[in-house]
């Protein structure tokens, strides 16, 4: 497979890829999220392999163990074998085997990397603060640091990384909402944003671009409808 130079990583969903400048570019930080089976590992998947068919390798970090091969062959169909060489799995077991990747980020990426996916980045930093809430402080500073650490390596080596994270639920007096776990932290790094709602219909989902990258000029966030096949995940028109 002749590799090129890396291009913008599309995820498959017309609109969102528009609205991104082409898709997800190299030297950035995206982030999805949002609950339960609105398809964020999916839209990861399908990341994963537009980039492989670039001919680049991509380093998926499976925090929540929801990666599927069976899933990726269905994405990949009949480029399944080829492109799944080019995806290195790795599954830490909690935080600090997390950790331990990421602060080791640098001996894993070549230079035909072109992309870093961590699908949850929030999912093994709750479990520790679940089993040590006194630590709540130190935890999220470390996250805050994990965050900047491949914030920096993607524009290091110019390669995009994708994170995806849960969500919790947000009381005030004037509304109840969701947001990323750890919003702050994700939100501050993350370079384009998209929020994944479930909606009546099981297969359909509202997606939401709340921040665009500064460098894609003359562009307004949106929202979209997106619909979950065997297939993978598209956009839906009623």
């Amino acid at each position: 497979m002749c590799v090129t130079l890396l291009k913008n990583i599309r995820t498959n969903c017309k609109a969102i890829d528009k609205i991104l400048g082409g898709g997800i570019s190299p030297e950035s930080l995206g982030l999805i999220y949002g609950e339960a089976e609105t398809g964020k590992t999916t839209l990861a998947m399908q990341c994963a392999v537009n980039c492989a068919r670039q001919g680049y390798k991509i380093l998926y970090v499976d925090c929540d163990g929801t990666f599927s091969a069976k899933r990726l062959s269905q994405i990949a169909f009949e480029d399944f074998n080829k492109l799944a060489e080019l995806i290195v799995l790795m599954k830490p077991s909690d935080f600090g085997e997390q950790v331990v990747v990421v602060d080791q980020l640098d001996k894993y990426i070549t230079n035909n990397f072109g992309l870093i996916i961590f699908d949850t980045m929030t999912s093994l930093y709750r479990a520790k603060i679940a089993e040590t809430p006194a630590k709540t402080f130190e935890l999220n500073r470390e996250l805050n640091r994990l965050m900047a650490s491949v914030a920096q390596i993607s524009r290091m080596h110019k390669i995009a990384v994708l994170v995806t994270s849960q969500v919790r639920t947000v009381f005030n007096e004037a509304y109840v909402g969701i947001e990323p776990v750890a919003t702050r932290v994700l939100k501050f790094w993350a370079d384009a944003i998209l929020f994944l709602k479930l909606t009546e219909n099981p297969q359909i989902i509202k997606a939401s671009v709340e921040k665009i990258p500064k460098q894609v000029k003359m562009a307004e966030p949106l929202a979209c409808l997106l619909k979950i096949t065997e297939k993978g995940i598209h956009e839906y028109s009623s």
